[in-house]
């Protein structure tokens, strides 16, 4: 594992660059979500129209996690935990909502290309350090521990949390007239 401490100036600014995007992207999704759960049911309708159970308690959950990890990575605060739970809120919405509409995200009703590349991007960063720019790395903590460690958290829960959510939140909707 490259050491923080004694990385190049060149990974923290290639950490702290993938931290703030990624970290922006969700952050600004929860923020236009949150405007949303506040005018109305029309977010928690959507999401029991895809099969989630409790729309509303889904449409907070959604939100909230959005913005925590958001933040969280922008500020490269508990990154394998923020990358998993980033990971789980898109891998959540492939299976949901996109994966029906085929791969490409310019399709009809959007595929599952974006939401399936940020998956495997937020996994996968999980496996580096957040680098010397990080409140990880501020507060002393030794996040992500080892490599391989801080991949498996990362895939364990954006992977095992989607399938625990899944089982537990989510009924697959019956098809409309006319489909099959």
């Amino acid at each position: 594992m490259l050491n923080p401490d004694f990385a190049p100036d060149g990974y923290n600014l290639a950490t702290l660059l993938a931290r703030l995007w990624i970290g922006g992207i969700f952050f600004a999704h929860g923020y236009r979500h949150l405007k949303a759960v506040r005018s109305g049911p029309g977010m928690a309708n959507w999401f029991e129209s895809l099969g989630l159970r409790n729309g509303r308690l889904q449409a907070f959950n959604v939100t909230y996690l959005e913005l925590a990890a958001g933040v969280a990575l922008i500020l490269g605060l508990l990154t394998p935990l923020a990358y998993g739970g980033a990971a789980s809120i898109v891998l959540v919405a492939l299976v949901t909502n996109h994966k029906k509409n085929g791969f490409w995200s310019f399709l009809p009703g959007e595929g599952w290309e974006y939401t399936g590349t940020l998956t495997a991007i937020c996994i996968a960063l999980a496996a580096f350090s957040p680098g010397k720019w990080s409140l990880d790395d501020v507060i002393g903590w030794d996040f992500p521990f080892e490599p391989d460690t801080a991949l498996a958290i990362s895939a364990a829960i954006g992977i095992l949390g989607t399938a625990l959510f899944l089982a537990v939140f989510w009924r697959r909707p019956a098809p409309a007239d006319g489909e099959a």
